[in-house]
């Protein structure tokens, strides 16, 4: 996000937050698959020399959207016992590692998906696999003190309210569909909180640096393909498959 540095809540820090923000990167304007592309000099973040541009990435969409989703949930509920994900795809999965360096490997994740291989890859990186097309798995879970959705779906954000204890959260990652609620049951009686979770902010980087620098064999695992740019079209066919975590895009082979 190219965030203005003037508005009220760029001067606070909420850089995703902009109220101004020139473009977002690759999407509204060019850069996306590109070789090059013209950043304002306030979104260069310096790496240094020893980390590749690939594991690099990892600061983006893996550790930065789910970072900041894990600090949101934290401010309304610092007693994180439990945890469900919903959804194995890159961002799930990147809620899943930082959710076990960030609350420790004590705490237990569950996350769904309907994807065999993701299910099973989680399971591998220290998930709890919980299979979303049967009701049965989904439902032997109770009790769960914050849930976060990067689905995107109505369904999947309706079985992960569902599964909150009392003080419950639950974080919606993903866009996409709505959800309907019960004022009364689904937040008064039980004080569940509902929030949104928008990118990360430019402050958090540092940060997620020197985590990603420390942990960088676990992070690196949601990293599980690379493509030359020129293989593009190869690249979507297999993410779309569901049969991979991150996949990235290079300017030649990896």
């Amino acid at each position: 996000m190219d965030y203005c540095g003037r508005c009220r809540n760029c001067r606070s820090g909420f850089t995703n937050q902009c109220t101004a923000k020139r473009a977002d990167m690759g999407f509204d304007h060019d850069g996306g698959y590109g070789p090059y592309e013209i950043v304002h000099e306030s979104n260069f973040f310096a790496v240094g020399p020893d980390l590749s541009a690939v594991e690099a990435t990892l600061l983006l969409d893996v550790m930065g959207t789910s970072g900041h989703a894990l600090g949101r949930a934290e401010l309304v509920r610092p007693d994180i016992e439990s945890v469900y994900i919903a959804g194995a795809g890159p961002i799930g999965l990147g809620l899943l590692v930082m959710a076990k360096l960030v609350l420790g490997g004590d705490v237990p994740i569950h996350i769904s998906d309907v994807a065999p291989w993701r299910l099973e890859y989680a399971e591998r990186l220290g998930g709890r696999p919980v299979d979303a097309s049967r009701d049965s798995t989904r439902a032997a879970l109770s009790d769960i003190d914050v849930a976060f959705d990067s689905t995107g779906r109505e369904p999947a954000r309706r079985a992960a309210l569902d599964l909150l204890g009392r003080r419950g959260v639950l974080v919606c990652v993903g866009h996409g569909e709505g959800l309907t609620l019960d004022v009364s049951a689904d937040l008064i009686s039980p004080e569940h909180a509902i929030l949104g979770s928008e990118y990360f902010r430019f402050d958090e980087m540092d940060t997620n640096l020197a985590l990603l620098l420390a942990h960088r064999h676990e992070l690196a695992q949601v990293i599980t393909h690379t493509r030359p740019v020129a293989e593009l079209a190869d690249a979507f066919e297999l993410f779309l498959s569901g049969r991979t975590g991150k996949v990235v895009v290079t300017q030649a082979d990896s």
